[in-house]
């Protein structure tokens, strides 16, 4: 069988003209476009291509904000794709917050996509406030007695403050500093078991949410627990120190005289070493004589001996 070769080679090549002509001009999505409202000419979609921009990315959201009576254009959505914002996220946000009647432009919706911050989630949270736990906080009342509390602390977005407001860590660090704040300033334990609603007051009033993203509409306790008697440990702890002082004190005074007594003993050693001297020096002299001697080596002898029979008696 004889092939045509020039014709399969212009098969080919009207191919992938056509696949490279659909690619840089989307008609489907030109013609969706058309039949949903939303006027986007077939120029600017080619110029997409050309500039790297997905068009679905851009016309698909235009249309929702068109049905959504949003007034959006295509170049504005675009500058914020190429500036690496989600158009989607931030087109289903506009459209949230007007449905909510939540004042969001599209200036502030893209600042908050570009920085970071899930736009839509925000304003879910600023419709339907949410619920954030914190961990559990221990802190010691005036009486020595531990508190262990957790806290629900209830807040909705702040759509003015998302940039550049502090975010739910900040939120969690200062209800835990205001939880330890408000027992430590309790004159009992039994003071806050009985009334717990006093560290959500006390918390409130010090302005939580400021420099935050967040507006707290509530602090709840939702657990207070006895811990350990600090105040008792810390007592039982000093008494222990105290005791190890006095015994290194003691024992201080004991090395002392044990050191004066083996000083004393050293002197008699001295002193009997002394003794034999001064007998020769007797003798030599004439002091002393030889019978002297003897009869105070036998006195000497005689009384060790009596000492020695009143010992056995003992």
């Amino acid at each position: 069988m004889d092939v045509n070769i020039p014709l399969v080679i212009s098969i080919a090549i009207a191919v992938a003209l056509l696949a490279f002509f659909f690619y840089f001009v989307p008609l489907g999505l030109w013609i969706t476009a058309i039949f949903s409202g939303a006027r986007v000419g077939l120029g600017t979609l080619i110029g997409m291509r050309l500039r790297k921009v997905n068009p679905n990315d851009i016309v698909r959201p235009y249309i929702s904000a068109i049905k959504a009576d949003l007034d959006l254009r295509v170049g504005q959505m675009e500058a914020h794709y190429l500036a690496g914002g989600n158009v989607g996220r931030v087109v289903q946000a506009l459209i949230s917050a007007d449905r909510a009647n939540i004042e969001l432009p599209w200036q502030r919706a893209t600042a908050i996509d570009l920085a970071g911050r899930d736009v839509l989630e925000a304003v879910q949270v600023s419709v339907n406030p949410k619920v954030i736990q914190t961990p559990r906080v221990s802190a010691v009342a005036k009486d020595g007695i531990q508190l262990v509390a957790v806290a629900r602390v209830t807040v909705r977005a702040n759509i003015d403050r998302l940039v550049g407001g502090a975010g739910e860590e900040t939120i969690i660090a200062r209800v835990g500093e205001g939880t330890v704040s408000s027992i430590g300033s309790a004159a009992s334990h039994k003071e806050v078991l009985e009334n717990p609603d006093q560290i959500s007051r006390y918390v409130l009033e010090r302005g939580l949410d400021q420099g935050t993203a967040y507006e707290i509409l509530s602090i709840d306790i939702a657990d207070v627990d006895v811990g350990r008697n600090i105040g008792a440990e810390l007592q039982t702890d000093q008494a222990e120190a105290d005791k190890k002082i006095a015994q290194a004190k003691a024992e201080e005074r004991r090395a002392m005289a044990m050191a004066v007594e083996q000083e004393m003993r050293a002197k008699v050693v001295e002193a009997e070493a002394e003794v034999p001297l001064a007998l020769a020096d007797a003798f030599r002299s004439g002091r002393l004589g030889v019978m002297d001697f003897y009869r105070m080596e036998n006195v000497q002898a005689d009384t060790r001996m009596r000492e020695s029979i009143a010992g056995d008696e003992k």
